[in-house]
């Protein structure tokens, strides 16, 4: 109902989302990978029957917004391979966060943990613009090489099946 409310589509990663925001009134930056946008926003959305945004890596930071809906646990990795879990929500009691900043060459995960509302829904804030060029999905290789002490938590957060990024702009 939310989803369908918020015009969301699915996203390769899981979950579904809308771009709700770039800065085209602005220059765009040149990049190695072409010309972006200095800002881009969406929403973003787990649901029960997509409850998992799979491991990927951005090259853009990316701060995220707590909105509604049940918590959300994220899955960060370091370049150094230090492993951290955080989870956003309404609760600051328990320590949820409202607020999540991941920067770039951070590999990210994301799950829609148990509640009432069977999905949660945030927002994300990329800059440099969100690009799909400056995206990669996780594989079972590449992580299990990279993070072999992690595997235990990253195997059921990766999406194995190849999928072509479609084109951003």
């Amino acid at each position: 109902m939310v989803a369908k409310a918020l015009n969301l589509s699915g996203h390769l990663e899981g979950g579904f989302y809308r771009r709700t925001y770039q800065a085209d009134d602005y220059e765009t930056l040149s990049t190695e990978k072409g010309e972006r946008f200095i800002l881009t926003s969406i929403f973003y959305m787990l649901t029960r029957e997509s409850p998992i945004g799979h491991f990927h890596l951005n090259k853009s930071d990316i701060v995220h917004y707590y909105h509604i809906g049940d918590p959300i646990r994220y899955t960060l990795i370091y370049p150094d391979g230090k492993l951290e879990q955080v989870i956003m929500g309404s609760d600051v009691s328990k320590g949820e966060l409202l607020q999540l900043t991941v920067k770039g060459g951070i590999w990210k995960s994301s799950e829609l943990l148990p509640g009432d509302y069977g999905y949660g829904l945030i927002s994300e804030a990329v800059a440099p613009g969100f690009d799909y060029a400056d995206m990669i999905l996780g594989t079972n290789a590449l992580l299990k090489e990279k993070f072999p002490q992690h595997w235990h938590i990253m195997e059921p957060l990766i999406q194995e099946q190849a999928i072509k990024h479609p084109t951003t702009r």
